[in-house]
């Protein structure tokens, strides 16, 4: 029996994947952290505007190159967009510890951003494909989970470039996800009937349906204004999202009177912890409440949302190191809870055909929701202080749950369920035949 036919195989999926998610987030993250080892040899990063130009610029490619992405992985091997997504920006993160010029860590971060935005998409489907009935939050979450543990590694970035170098750093971080992506050649494989119509549906099909075309799809998703509200609301949690990965650890060192060798990995670790435990009880819970309320999934997420909104006003406004880190366990359950149920959610609303592309839809308001915060925070840094711009994230929070609760009404627990010819269409369409 070959790997890939074994029970076992979608959970090697998510290990496999999981490394992958760790490696995504800590060759980005590693950059928020090194800021002043890399300002030694690159004074121009000892601007907060232009070092925050520079962890924009990431985003900014990321979320335009994110739909496309997601609509390529519709339709093409998902496991060689992934294994390419790696080796790509792996080089990338190699070629960095080269730089000496701001412009050329600006060309170097961009192309990162084309190549991570095949990832997510294409991981988070192929997971959501493996696990159709039950686990499939918890799936999902705990694939997440690699990329909590991804941003807390990359928080000790400026303590490893103090031991060896910044460019020593970048150099070794880059072959590890190189020779990382060789191993996926071999124990990778795609999900089997990728791209095509699920069989229920193609008995009732025409013999000689096309495919649907991208602009099709895209105009399905786009019609469903539950897809809407989905949009909304993971963009606003974005917000705070990448705040924190991008300028807590500032804040930190900043409200705590730290230096960045601790307030970095507290700030990131911290948030990775208490994301992993969040998505460790937000995703059983989801699995779990789905089967006896069709909304259980939504339930658990507006749970995780509403617990990120006073943490946000207490990370913001704390000057002390205890309630900093309590605030922001608090922010990393809930994040982890609503984290781990967003794919799942998207399953309620969207067939399995258009997945990849709505997720990346989602993804791309996001990340250019963070581009835009993160931006804007370096901006506001020297003048208001990022405090109280933590602070009034919590506000906008508080929009997305409502229309959460109000708006999202599934109909069952996945789409591909809905949309399945009952037995007595089947019934039919073969009498027709006949």
């Amino acid at each position: 029996m070959k790997l890939q036919d074994k029970k076992i195989y979608p959970w090697i999926v998510v290990g496999l994947l999981w490394v992958v998610a760790l490696l995504n987030y800590m060759d980005r993250q590693m950059l928020s952290t090194m800021q002043g080892n890399i300002a030694e040899s690159i004074p121009a990063l000892r601007n907060a505007e232009a070092f925050g130009a520079l962890m924009a610029i990431f985003l900014w490619v990321y979320g335009f190159c994110s739909p496309f992405s997601g609509a390529v992985a519709d339709r093409v091997s998902r496991k060689w967009l992934i294994v390419g997504s790696l080796g790509v920006w792996s080089a990338v993160t190699y070629l960095m510890g080269y730089c000496e010029s701001f412009e050329g860590l600006m060309w170097l971060r961009g192309i990162m951003g084309v190549s991570e935005a095949l990832y997510i998409p294409s991981a988070l489907s192929l997971i959501a494909d493996f696990f159709t009935g039950k686990g499939r939050s918890l799936a999902i979450g705990l694939h997440m989970t690699g990329l909590y543990c991804g941003q807390a590694l990359g928080g000790f970035g400026a303590m490893v470039a103090g031991n060896w170098s910044w460019q020593a750093t970048f150099h070794w971080f880059g072959i590890i996800g190189v020779a990382y992506a060789v191993v996926l050649i071999f124990l990778l494989h795609e999900k089997s009937g990728h791209g095509s119509v699920k069989p229920a549906a193609a008995k009732s099909a025409a013999p000689s349906a096309k495919k649907e075309s991208v602009i099709q799809s895209f105009a399905v998703v786009f019609s469903n204004i539950a897809f809407w509200v989905i949009l909304f609301f993971f963009a606003s949690s974005s917000i705070p999202g990448w705040a924190t990965k991008n300028w807590l650890p500032t804040l930190f060192k900043d409200n705590l009177g730290l230096s960045m060798d601790w307030a970095g990995p507290m700030a990131t670790l911290t948030i990775a912890v208490s994301s992993f435990i969040g998505v460790m009880i937000g995703g059983p819970i989801s699995d779990r409440w789905v089967k006896k309320n069709v909304k259980g999934r939504i339930y658990t997420s507006a749970i995780g949302l509403a617990m990120m909104i006073p943490a946000l006003v207490l990370i913001g406004l704390a000057h002390n190191a205890f309630l900093s880190v309590l605030a922001g366990l608090f922010f990393g359950i809930g994040y982890g809870m609503f984290d781990a149920n967003n794919m799942p959610i998207l399953c309620q609303f969207v067939s399995s055909r258009q997945r990849a592309m709505a997720y990346g839809f989602m993804n791309s308001l996001g990340v250019i929701m963070g581009a835009v915060t993160t931006q804007l925070l370096g901006g506001l840094a020297d003048s208001i202080g990022l405090g109280k711009c933590f602070a009034f994230m919590g506000a906008i929070l508080i929009v997305a749950l409502a229309l959460q609760l109000i708006v999202l009404k599934p109909k069952s627990d996945d789409k591909d369920d809905e949309d399945a010819p009952t037995a007595a269409e089947n019934l039919k369409a073969e009498t027709v035949e006949a």
